[in-house]
């Protein structure tokens, strides 16, 4: 029985290594992700009792006011205990929705009830809703693990996309050039606060992600089909399970999009420090613009500054955008990516097929 345990806790570590976790049976939120991250949510609750201080206040009165906050913690900690069946104080085997609920909404009324302060309470709740979305990410779908998996491949898939790369370059660099060169794009994008720069790119971010988002179930199917299609005794995957593969490749493209959106920045800077030069720039933007750099190298001149920089970042980003809805669109990328994962996932499921069969001769020992 105990050899039987150390295989399965092996294709259990198998699992998540390949960013695959919830491949593992009886996987539990409450008993598997959210108590891997209990000693940081229990740091993050005692560190939001603070919430209810007030600067304006003398320290006396902030020490009463922390005690408060203790004990209105302490009191609400008890309620969940108590609607869990357990004792008062008790430390929580597991963290259910009871417990999760305490995490967002016993700190977040400090600062409401011992100060007044609605939009403090608003924020502390929005920002434990958002870390208890990032445990789930990062604990329950492996996160890190999908992105450590996906960066040890990412030269091969690059490397396997050189082929719809030789196809969209030219059009590619011909409509970005266009876009470099003209008067409209330095009046946009030279002078913009690295804030509003930011703000783009995250817009950008959000809608090739809701496209590739859109498109990556239909791929999870047929990945599915024809990787599990072989073998009509190995049961199909779960919808929490299918989220897991859709975010292997999600997360896989994306660093691909994102290398591709730097490498075609990084040309920009270096091609625009050859070829835009101050008087140019001045045309352009009624400035010679912030240098943050100039060099002579073999009697070329070159100079960068902040607003080339911009220019450059909006290039890539739009770049980045038409490569990661391109390579989704183009049937032959598609077969050549697709094909190197689902050997991996082939490998993969064909573990899960064995992790499965050996858990039913575990059970009936």
């Amino acid at each position: 029985m105990e050899d039987l345990d150390a295989q399965l806790a092996a294709y259990e570590r198998r699992f998540r290594r390949a960013g695959l976790p919830l491949l593992t049976e009886d996987y539990s939120a409450a008993q598997d992700v959210f108590n891997r991250a209990f000693p940081l949510l229990a740091l993050v609750f005692v560190a939001e009792l603070l919430g209810a201080l007030n600067l304006d206040w003398s320290p006396w009165a902030n020490v009463a006011t922390i005690l408060g906050a203790v004990a209105f913690a302490v009191a609400g900690v008890a309620v969940v205990n108590r609607i869990r069946g357990r004792r008062a104080l008790a430390v929580p085997e597991d963290l259910g929705r009871a417990e999760l609920g305490g995490f967002v909404l016993i700190p977040a009324l400090l600062p409401a009830i011992f100060n007044g302060q609605v939009t403090s309470a608003l924020v502390t709740a929005g920002a434990n809703l958002a870390l208890l979305a990032l445990v789930a990410l990062t604990f329950g779908f492996g996160l890190g693990s999908i992105v450590l998996w996906a960066v040890r491949r990412l030269a091969g898939q690059l490397a396997l996309s050189l082929n719809l790369l030789a196809r969209a370059i030219p059009l590619l660099l011909l409509f970005a050039i266009v876009l470099f060169i003209n008067t409209e794009m330095w009046q946009v994008f030279a002078g913009m606060r690295d804030a509003s720069l930011i703000a783009v790119a995250l817009l950008i971010a959000v809608v090739a992600t809701t496209f590739l988002g859109a498109r990556i179930p239909r791929e999870v199917e047929l990945l599915e089909r024809e990787v599990l299609g072989e073998d009509d005794e190995t049961p199909p995957l779960r919808r929490a399970q299918r989220i897991n593969v859709g975010l292997v490749l999600l997360v896989s493209h994306g660093l691909q999009a994102i290398v591709v959106t730097l490498a075609v920045a990084g040309f920009f800077v270096a091609f625009g420090m050859l070829v835009i030069e101050r008087e140019v720039q001045e045309s352009w933007t009624g400035t010679g613009g912030d240098q943050l750099f100039a060099t002579t190298v073999l009697g070329v001149p070159l100079r960068l500054t902040l607003e080339l920089v911009h220019v450059a970042v909006a290039i890539g980003l739009v770049s980045g955008l038409y490569y990661a809805i391109s390579v989704l669109m183009d049937g032959g990328y598609r077969e050549e990516f697709l094909g190197e994962l689902t050997g991996d996932l082939r490998r993969t499921f064909a573990a899960r097929a064995e992790y499965l069969a050996l858990r039913e001769r575990a059970i009936g020992v």
